[in-house]
């Protein structure tokens, strides 16, 4: 091999370094989806693979606050998991209560779905900004402390659903229109799923408008790159900091009323229970990064469906393990948090 065709093969190399490097995150999709059809019949695979980007986006929302307050504000906040029940019982109650008013008998119940969703995100908004008043601002820059307060934080909202609500499980049946499955050329895919795919790509879209094409976006991206450069040039950060927070915790609730009606069950650990999982999607995609959180989501739900078939056992580890090899590849996560 001459001087020349070495330089051009290292060339190559690099180009493909960098290309893998630029969408780490359509890569591993694309290969995670891959070894899902090499494993299993592909009529399995496509409806797996829905159920698979259902419960990923269910998770994205879900996480999309936690990652927001942590780009934005630093804070590491565990009890993201009570918001996310919070939210659950708040938007499962509301729609049960709607469904048997007699007056509302003729409505869809499909349609109730969307008031249950505004008093979730309204309760949560309000129980976030009281949190961050109370709670969190005390402990600002002070990562340890956040974490001691934040949970205790968390039991405390744990305890009082337990005191309003009861520590029995409620059942959340979902609305006959979304019950059941289409079925297109022998593939069954659930409408409650396709309805969580839409709702998950609405809450991405809008997030990602509000960042990029608004001045509060502007602001946003601004204090994530220098926060203390934002307040010297008149603008009032803190405010920003308590709206983000209280978004983000509405947004963590809502996510809570997605999952609720996804289980068809609302009970006081389910907050919780999620919160591994969210911590693996923000950790995975980089720590405040939105369009990381999106993409890390979809990698995690697709697949604990594929090893759900595949190997049950192994199907709530598989999660873990795929954090671990790709924090070993890319340690600041699949992308950056400059690229929100």
């Amino acid at each position: 091999m001459n001087v020349a065709e070495q330089t051009d093969r290292a060339a190559l190399g690099d180009r493909i370094r960098q290309a893998l490097d630029a969408r780490p995150h359509y890569l591993l999709l694309a290969l995670v989806a891959a070894i899902g059809v090499a494993i299993m019949p592909w009529h399995v695979w496509l409806s797996l693979t829905v159920a698979g980007l259902a419960m990923g986006l269910i998770l994205f929302v879900v996480s999309s606050g936690m990652t927001l307050i942590f780009g934005l504000m630093g804070v590491l906040n565990l009890a993201h998991g009570a918001f996310i029940t919070v939210g659950a019982y708040v938007g499962g109650t509301v729609f049960l209560m709607l469904a048997g008013w007699a007056p509302l008998a003729a409505v869809s119940q499909a349609l109730l779905i969307f008031p249950a969703a505004l008093a979730t995100l309204v309760v949560a908004g309000l129980l976030g900004f009281v949190f961050e008043r109370v709670i969190v601002k005390p402990v600002y820059d002070d990562h340890l402390r956040q974490i001691l307060v934040t949970v205790g934080g968390a039991i405390v909202i744990t305890q009082l659903i337990i005191v309003f609500w009861g520590a029995h499980e409620i059942p959340l049946p979902r609305p006959e229109v979304l019950r059941g499955a289409f079925v297109v050329g022998g593939v069954a895919f659930e409408k409650y799923r396709l309805f969580a795919v839409g709702a998950g790509l609405a809450v991405y879209w809008g997030m990602l408008a509000v960042i990029q094409y608004t001045r509060v976006g502007l602001l946003i991206r601004a204090g994530v790159e220098n926060g203390e450069m934002v307040q010297a040039l008149g603008y009032r950060i803190k405010l920003l900091f308590i709206a983000v927070f209280a978004v983000g915790s509405a947004l963590g609730a809502f996510g809570g009323v997605l999952w609720g009606f996804y289980e068809e069950l609302i009970h006081v650990e389910l907050g919780q229970q999620l919160l591994v999982d969210v911590i693996i999607v923000i950790i995975m995609g980089g720590l405040g990064s939105i369009t990381g959180c999106f993409y890390s989501a979809l990698v995690v739900g697709l697949l604990t469906n594929y090893m759900g078939f595949v190997a049950p056992t192994f199907s709530e580890f598989s999660s873990i393990v795929l954090m671990v090899l790709v924090l070993m590849w890319r340690p600041q996560g699949l992308i950056p948090v400059v690229k929100v």
